[in-house]
């Protein structure tokens, strides 16, 4: 009886040891980087059998445990995962804040169709914040971001197949009632001059917001003071290669800066964006660099920038971060101005090509458009951002993670309705 009771006590004390183990190791998905990450949780195996004499293994266990401090009965060392030193946050949960606003919102929270309900931050003191990609974290040097913006960036962005979930449709913004019924996740209008918020749907939500980004490029560009007369050839680096996209600008086509700023604002042509970022002073990395430092100079504090063009559905932003992107962009006459132009030709490497806007309210008497940008990746759905005026008011609209190419446009002429009463 005595060898039997002891054999228990050891075959107990052996679970108990790999509980502990089996705890420790999942215990890092409570943290809140993986909370942001979506990690799947942890399968807990059980590691012993249980003992033949079921007294003495009560018995034992007892023991065993007032032998030993409370702070070790729950705790053990844990093997260093090959990836801790560059976590990856899934696609499907890119935003643990924009799930709680949805909740707090879907709760009655929700600002909804309500004038005077706010100002956005187009003015705030940014804290300092870091990239967990070592990688990244050498590009992002020296720019403030927010943190809930850098893990959201850090999701995987590889291609996803056609069909595939959209962020906020795997967060369930979507399900947030609106009064308007927007098929947008997100909807911000603001009025420019004043900065009160009469719109807002889901607006502090983190999500890939794909094309716009082109605005940033754009603003990045300009304040290098590039000469815009200069030419610059698009090469085979500026293939899109994480997508896989069509491109109606051939590699070796030879254009002026202008013009390729043009093409990325009006068209979202991603090698026209490629090569103005490639061709920055210091290249690609300080591109991203100076994109990240201008966003936390004016106030996005819950956004990255991770290229040029937006295809990297690591470019992540709030609808009230890009409000406070358009009310500065709107202060450069050229992106207002190119962003705003219905079409131009160009001598491409296979001969002249006439390209055109992405917006069909460009050139419409409902908006009066001073400036607007497109954007669509799988995992962004589809988004715009413009600034324009209703009834002689000037206003920003922000549509983000809409269901169809055309609902964004039947969205913005729904507010446009509500606002004209």
């Amino acid at each position: 009886m005595k060898l039997a009771g002891a054999l228990a006590a050891l075959v107990v004390m052996a679970g108990l040891a790999g509980l502990a183990i089996s705890s420790a190791t999942a215990a890092p998905a409570s943290k809140p980087a993986a909370q942001q990450a979506g990690a799947k949780q942890a399968t807990v195996k059980k590691t012993a059998k249980q003992a033949p004499d079921k007294q003495a293994a009560r018995e034992a266990t007892a023991k065993q445990a007032a032998r030993r401090p409370a702070a070790t009965r729950t705790a053990s060392k844990r093997s260093p995962s090959k990836d801790s030193a560059t976590p990856r946050v899934a696609p499907e949960a890119a935003s643990r804040d924009a799930q709680a606003k949805s909740k707090e919102t879907a709760n009655g929270t929700s600002k909804g169709p309500s004038k005077g309900t706010g100002k956005p931050r187009f003015a705030s003191k940014i804290p300092q914040g870091g990239h967990a990609d070592a990688g990244a974290a050498a590009a992002l040097a020296g720019a403030g971001l927010g943190a809930k913006a850098v893990q959201a960036s850090l999701h995987e962005s590889a291609p996803e197949p056609a069909g595939t979930l959209s962020i906020g449709e795997a967060i369930g913004l979507h399900r947030v009632p609106d009064p308007l019924a927007l098929r947008s996740a997100v909807a911000l209008v603001v009025d420019s001059r004043t900065g009160e918020i009469l719109y807002d749907k889901n607006s502090n939500a983190v999500l890939p917001i794909a094309s716009i980004t082109k605005v940033m490029t754009a603003m990045v560009v300009l304040d290098a003071r590039q000469p815009l007369d200069e030419k610059v050839v698009v090469e085979d680096e500026d293939r899109d290669t994480e997508r896989y996209s069509a491109s109606r600008l051939p590699v070796g086509t030879v254009l002026t800066r202008g013009e390729l700023l043009q093409l990325a604002l009006m068209s979202s042509e991603n090698r026209a964006a490629s090569a103005l970022a490639r061709n920055y002073p210091g290249g690609m990395a300080a591109f991203v660099t100076a994109a990240n430092r201008k966003a936390a100079a004016i106030g996005m504090r819950d956004s990255v920038f991770m290229d040029g063009t937006g295809l990297s559905s690591s470019n992540v932003s709030t609808a009230r971060d890009l409000a406070v992107m358009v009310a500065h962009a709107a202060r450069y006459p050229l992106i207002s101005r190119y962003s705003t132009a219905s079409d131009l030709s160009v001598r491409t490497a296979h001969g002249h090509r006439t390209f055109r806007t992405t917006n069909r309210m460009v050139g419409s008497s409902d908006w009066d458009l001073t400036l607007q940008k497109t954007g669509y990746i799988n995992e962004s759905g589809n988004c715009l951002v413009m600034r324009g005026s209703v009834d002689g008011r000037s206003l920003i609209l922000v549509l983000l993670d809409s269901y169809g190419r055309y609902s964004r446009l039947g969205d913005a002429q729904r507010i446009r309705r509500w606002l004209e009463g």
